[in-house]
């Protein structure tokens, strides 16, 4: 009760909700817009990974400068930031419930831009920004990230469940979900608020240069990228795996809400296991039962739906623990080196989405050369490519990730 009398007393609470938000704007939409495009338009699973994979060559250029512009914001932090957080609603609009009014995968390239660059000016302040809240309190990161991950994997459960949820109640499901993520960004940005104080002016912005050459903060970054990029591979191939490989069509959004539920709600078991016995033997143990998980699914056919569901309840445990462990252990190296953490972040940003437009570029166009089509009867070759990169790929990633780690020695 004291530690929950202390989260609310800081406002812990305005984290979880806009986290909740931005969360719902990243990886869901990274699962939901390539099928909603293929099948509502037409448009090629090659054009939609190279079009995503374009963003992320703008984002190496983009993301950097967000952060140098966060780094600096004064007064005008919190105007900024709604801004962003217009631009974020409007794009997620214009994305599902606004039929484009030029060539779809046009539409597509321009409002993923909108949304995506709001997206990260967004993620950046606001991951600074937790660096600003904290300091250099003993566990305040994991405490802090405990909040802001649970509130995280939450709006994905809540954004990858909404499309299927929603077609009871109409005949545009996804649309519906874009009006009502529109509301919710609003409210948040608004909870919000009062959390944005400007950057430190003691504090002198810190240099990319200077991040890079930090060795513990290089090898959290490369870590991070290794160890995301299983995710972004599963995330991208989900749909078309519980619908093609498990023939399960209909089970996709109550699998992934299981598989996004089960991290939910293993967050903030990770935080107190990490508070109590550190942050890398939990993490080294969560990475061990993703590869075993992984492992389990490279047996599974048509029809084991079951044997899935208890696989997306155990991987999604192991996504717990990534994504709240890994950055707070990078803010908490931030708040030594880096303390406005808008560079940092930036950095962080870049790494985090550059391993969906790896998987986007690589694994959507495989799929289509091998004769892969969406919602139709594929060949068995076809079939056998699916399952060995959503489950083979991302064991031979985790055990990299493994090495990195156990390579790797952490501040005290």
């Amino acid at each position: 009760m004291k530690a929950l009398r202390q989260a609310l007393s800081q406002r812990f609470p305005a984290y979880t909700a806009f986290a909740a938000v931005l969360s719902g704007a990243g990886l869901p939409i990274y699962i939901f817009a390539p099928k909603y495009y293929a099948d509502t338009f037409g448009v090629s699973l090659t054009a939609l990974g190279a079009v995503l994979f374009g963003l992320r060559l703008f984002d190496v250029v983009q993301d950097p400068v967000l952060g140098w512009i966060a780094e600096r914001l004064r007064n005008g932090k919190a105007f900024a930031v709604a801004v962003g957080a217009l631009l974020l609603a409007a794009s997620m609009i214009g994305l599902f419930a606004v039929p484009p009014p030029i060539d779809p995968l046009w539409w597509f390239g321009l409002m993923i831009t909108g949304l995506f660059s709001a997206f990260s000016f967004l993620t950046i302040s606001f991951y600074a920004q937790g660096i600003a809240k904290v300091g250099d309190r003993v566990g305040g990161h994991v405490q802090l990230a405990a909040w802001r991950e649970s509130g995280a994997l939450t709006g994905i459960c809540l954004a990858a469940i909404a499309p299927t949820a929603l077609m009871g109640f109409t005949d545009a499901p996804f649309a519906a979900f874009a009006w009502g993520f529109a509301a919710a960004t609003l409210l948040a940005a608004l909870f919000m608020w009062r959390e944005w104080t400007p950057a430190s002016v003691e504090q002198a912005p810190t240099p990319i240069g200077a991040i890079l050459s930090d060795r513990l903060a290089r090898r959290l970054l490369l870590l991070a990228l290794v160890n995301a990029t299983p995710l972004a591979v599963s995330s991208t191939l989900f749909l078309f795996y519980v619908e093609s490989r498990l023939d399960a069509p209909g089970w996709e959004g109550p699998l992934l809400v299981l598989f996004f539920l089960a991290a939910a709600v293993s967050s903030p078991v990770w935080s107190a296991l990490a508070r109590k016995f550190g942050e890398k033997p939990v993490l080294l143990c969560a990475m061990v039962l993703a590869v075993a998980a992984f492992g389990w699914t490279l047996t599974l056919g048509a029809g084991d739906t079951t044997a899935f569901a208890v696989i997306c309840v155990l991987s999604g445990a192991t996504i717990g623990a990534d994504l709240t462990l890994l950055p707070a252990m990078f803010a908490k190296r931030m708040a030594k080196i880096a303390p406005n953490g808008g560079q940092g972040f930036g950095l962080w940003s870049l790494v985090s989405k550059f391993t969906l437009a790896f998987a986007a570029v690589l694994l959507l166009p495989l799929l289509e050369r091998a004769g892969f089509q969406a919602g139709i009867n594929n060949p068995q070759a076809a079939l056998t490519l699916l399952t060995g990169l959503y489950a083979l790929v991302p064991s031979v990633l985790k055990i990299v990730a493994i090495i990195l780690l156990l390579l790797t020695t952490l501040e005290k």
